[in-house]
């Protein structure tokens, strides 16, 4: 991994503003991790895409993260601190590559769902085919009685099992945070999406390293990747000066 200049996370961002999710977190793997091949990258397991995208946080922000939610039973704002490398640490392992599973009868392999998978299933019409494909992509093979089976044949509670167990075998790819409401004693799980949180971080940063920019580039007649070349301390330094 390498650090991002603000040029290059500016043209990430710039890039990304047309781009679905999935493919905002390629942009953003890609530059961090040029090192390694883009397929490489899309290959890689939700919660392995997941810890890279908190370690790239963690690089271009810090280690701890703001958040606010609401409590669901009576609205009431909470604010929570969270903190990269604990969510990094917490998996405790490393993803499976191949799961056996027997239910019901069927004796079924699988593997994790991949970032690919993310980006497949992200084309589809609705969520029901996008998780019908997911689906599919991740089953290896499914068999009951001998037969071989597909996997729009799968009974519920069979497809609730597989996707139950595709989580444990990849802790990161579904982060769930555990939080208790101090004023109505409510305790509930939510999901943290690193990839949305990270994106609206680098937006914000990003529209106020733009009007940083224009400021100074009226006021001295700067070009852009002069200004963008300067370090946050002297930026801040020469925006203090021109009153902004």
């Amino acid at each position: 991994m390498r650090a991002l200049s603000a040029l290059e996370l500016l043209e990430v961002w710039e890039r990304g503003l047309a781009e679905a999710p999935p493919d905002r977190a390629l942009e953003l793997l890609a530059a961090a991790w040029p090192e390694t091949p883009r397929d490489s990258l899309a290959d890689l397991s939700i919660g392995q895409r997941n810890a890279k995208l908190l370690t790239l946080r963690e690089r271009l922000f810090g280690r701890v993260m703001a958040a606010v939610v609401a409590c669901p039973r009576c609205a009431e704002r909470l604010e929570l601190t969270l903190d990269t490398a604990e969510l990094r640490s917490s998996s405790g392992q490393k993803p499976e590559s191949e799961i056996s599973l027997n239910v019901a009868g069927y004796d079924m392999s699988f593997r994790p769902p991949t970032h690919q998978d993310v980006i497949a299933a992200a084309g589809q019409s609705d969520l029901a085919r996008s998780r019908s494909l997911m689906l599919q992509r991740c089953l290896l093979s499914v068999h009951c009685g001998g037969a071989l089976v597909n996997s729009d044949q799968l009974p519920p509670e069979v497809v609730e099992a597989v996707t139950q167990r595709m989580a444990e075998a990849d802790p990161l790819a579904d982060i769930q945070i555990a939080i208790s409401c101090p004023a109505c004693a409510q305790g509930w799980r939510a999901a943290f999406d690193i990839l949305t949180f990270l994106w609206s971080e680098i937006e914000a940063w990003a529209w106020r390293m733009l009007s940083d920019v224009h400021t100074l580039a009226s006021a001295y007649g700067w070009c852009e990747r002069d200004i963008l070349a300067l370090s946050p301390t002297r930026r801040q330094f020469y925006l203090e000066m021109v009153g902004a």
